[in-house]
């Protein structure tokens, strides 16, 4: 399979444990996916090398940059903390709180840009609509559907993956205005913000009857997990819109 920068290879387990060994690699990326063990780079030159994911452990050049790398996150998006730090009720409402008035923010710094600019890729990332498309996505996945459990939790302009059951129903190749993806966007956050303003501690802690689409049916899934997963989400994709939005500003 190709793809417009060289041969694509996906859902392949071909290089597990492979060696590449003196060989040009420029150009190369590897998007999705996953290692269970050690990942390991040496004795390799070059100008400009970018890694982005959720590691364990990171380390450069004999350093270990791990703990610098996630307050550096952490200081950039300070919600990151108040996601993964929420247990309690109030916890989480306060993340919640905050997570609300920031999007609110960055939506009318976008607002500032053309249309056309919000829904351009930036290092071939998410456009901005199309961020809000999946935090649409990601709340009816991990809330509509096992927490509230909801007839029809999937709205259609959610943004997921390309594989996603066809039962979910999503359009992903609609385009849509940023108004038309703010509609079902606030209108879900809007069920969020009423749902934690009552969240108690029995309620956090009950088990959800259904799986969200696409992880393991069999596995337990109480409503605290499923809520720290859409905090979890609404926080990184904030981060991403954020550096992402800087880079049109300044193009613009």
């Amino acid at each position: 399979m190709t793809s417009q920068s060289g041969t694509e290879y996906a859902e392949t387990d071909q290089f597990r444990d492979a060696l590449i060994r003196q060989s040009d690699v420029s150009g190369l990326e590897i998007r999705d996916c996953w290692f269970e063990s050690r990942l390991k780079i040496v004795d390799a030159f070059g100008k400009d090398v970018y890694l982005g994911g959720d590691f364990g452990r990171v380390v450069v050049n004999d350093v270990d940059v791990t703990a610098y790398v996630e307050a550096e996150l952490d200081r950039a998006e300070p919600n990151r903390v108040l996601a993964r730090e929420a247990q309690t009720a109030d916890e989480i409402r306060a993340a919640w709180d905050a997570i609300e008035a920031t999007w609110a923010a960055t939506v009318e710094r976008a607002r500032d840009l053309p249309e056309k600019m919000l829904h351009e890729r930036v290092d071939d990332e998410w456009s901005f609509v199309e961020t809000l498309r999946h935090l649409l996505y990601a709340s009816d996945k991990w809330f509509g559907n096992p927490v509230l459990e909801e007839e029809s939790p999937y709205h259609p302009l959610g943004y997921g993956p390309m594989d996603a059951p066809a039962e979910v129903g999503l359009t992903l190749d609609v385009v849509a205005s940023l108004e038309e993806v703010l509609e079902p966007r606030l209108a879900r956050m809007a069920t969020i913000r009423r749902y934690v303003d009552a969240l108690t501690a029995d309620e956090l802690d009950r088990l959800c009857a259904r799986a969200p689409v696409g992880n393991d049916p069999d596995a337990d899934y109480e409503v605290r997990r499923c809520l720290k997963v859409v905090l979890a989400e609404e926080a990184e994709h904030h981060r991403y819109a954020v550096r992402d939005l800087a880079v049109l500003t300044s193009r613009g």
